[in-house]
């Protein structure tokens, strides 16, 4: 079976479905890797067995917004919609993590689909998850006040209590402008929230964070 006994969420295959799966070969990505840009042709389907990637799009203001992330078990959106309805890439991916990826090539996805309904239920049962994933994001970004995304993004991404990143980096997390992560984040050190330094942020208080984040709207 080799390496689709490591692939998250793929279900057992048999037959044509497993030799064609087992013919590829998983890629070593190294971290900063960018996996596609916009405007590139989607060239196969990716399956992470290890590491992260993200994938960011970018707006005529040049302002960035992180779409989605793809870990193991979950898909990228803009490869299955590309395969299925031909559309070029219009998002980057770029690994974060050093990860393993295994590319599934165009024929070969769409013979899969046509052919094995594990796979097909594999591949939709994912999209159907991005998409939720997708539609929650535009909600945070549309209704949820700019303090409750900070503040759920900072308690999301701390390790130990710290958040290693820039205000740029987490302005693009959560949809919005460096300027603005900038002031909130001088608002919440004020109030001993938060501890600032370069390229870090320290969770001071996250008794008071977790308020913050549970505001609606």
């Amino acid at each position: 079976m080799g390496w689709r006994a490591r692939a998250t969420g793929l279900p057992a295959l048999d037959g044509q479905a497993a030799a064609a799966l087992d013919r590829l070969a998983p890629m070593e990505v190294p971290a900063g890797a960018v996996l596609f840009r916009p405007g590139e042709t989607v060239k196969g389907f990716v399956i992470v067995l290890r590491g992260r990637v993200e994938v960011y799009l970018t707006g005529l203001s040049g302002r960035e917004i992180l779409l989605y992330e793809v870990t193991p078990g979950q898909s990228c959106v803009q490869s299955t919609l590309g395969l299925l309805g031909g559309e070029d890439y219009s998002g980057e991916a770029v690994a974060v993590l050093p990860s393993e990826i295994v590319l599934v090539p165009r024929d070969t996805f769409l013979r899969l689909m046509d052919d094995d309904p594990g796979f097909r239920g594999f591949v939709f049962a994912a999209f159907a998850a991005r998409l939720q994933s997708m539609m929650h994001l535009l909600d945070r970004v549309a209704f949820q006040r700019i303090e409750t995304r900070l503040a759920q993004c900072l308690l999301a991404r701390a390790t130990g209590g710290e958040i290693k990143a820039t205000h740029a980096e987490i302005a693009v997390m959560i949809g919005t402008a460096r300027e603005v992560v900038s002031r909130r984040l001088d608002a919440l050190a004020r109030r001993g929230i938060v501890a600032l330094a370069r390229g870090q942020v320290r969770i001071v208080d996250a008794g008071a964070l977790r308020e913050i984040a549970d505001l609606a709207g």
